[in-house]
């Protein structure tokens, strides 16, 4: 008799053990979503970083960008001023094409300066489109080369102003922002000078 009871006896301790250990197997169990919540947030932790890596991509670029741009337009300031000394025949040109010829040699040698130390490749001569002007303008001379020069200041200034007044207001390098910032108020200037200049050639006659 002792020896049933015994026996019983462990079998329900077997019983509730067994019980036991499946109550915590069930209380654990929602633990096992972690590793796919952990994964979620990973994911989006390198969407993020993506995300980041692209826009400083974008952006490094556009200020690669400009500052090809203005590296490349000033050297087709000066060599176009120069061209203005030889075939002008309007005292404003020649004039305007002497400051043209000052200012953007002194910007070209700063830019230059500046591209050094940022580690930022420029270009050694201007673009196919500024070539391009320099060849129909070299066929001019007297009065049609004053008007054509004139037009083609006007309509340059305009564009470098805009150009400018933008990476200087949103630029993210600070020495190309700088830049920018310092040389505005002499296109600025140079704009208001070919604007003078234009009027003065398109109403001589010749």
């Amino acid at each position: 008799m002792k020896r049933n009871i015994t026996l019983a006896a462990l079998m329900l301790s077997a019983g509730l053990y067994a019980g036991t250990g499946i109550a915590a197997a069930q209380t654990q169990s929602p633990r096992t979503n972690s590793p796919s919540t952990y994964g979620q947030k990973n994911g989006t932790t390198e969407q993020t970083a993506s995300r980041q890596t692209s826009t400083t991509t974008a952006e490094t670029a556009a200020e690669e960008k400009f500052a090809e741009n203005a590296a490349s337009g000033g050297m087709a300031e000066v060599k176009l001023a120069q061209l203005a000394e030889e075939k002008g025949q309007s005292p404003a040109v020649k004039d305007f094409a002497k400051r043209m010829m000052t200012d953007h040699s002194k910007a070209n040698n700063e830019l230059k300066e500046m591209a050094s130390k940022e580690n930022i490749t420029l270009p050694t001569s201007e673009n196919a489109k500024d070539r391009a002007t320099y060849e129909r303008l070299s066929k001019l001379s007297g009065a049609a080369f004053d008007r054509a020069y004139a037009r083609e200041m006007v309509t340059d200034h305009t564009k470098d102003v805009s150009e400018f007044q933008r990476e200087a207001k949103n630029g993210k390098n600070g020495a190309l922002k700088n830049f920018a910032s310092s040389l505005t108020p002499t296109l600025e200037e140079h704009l208001r000078m070919a604007q003078e200049m234009q009027k003065q050639v398109e109403q001589s006659k010749g």
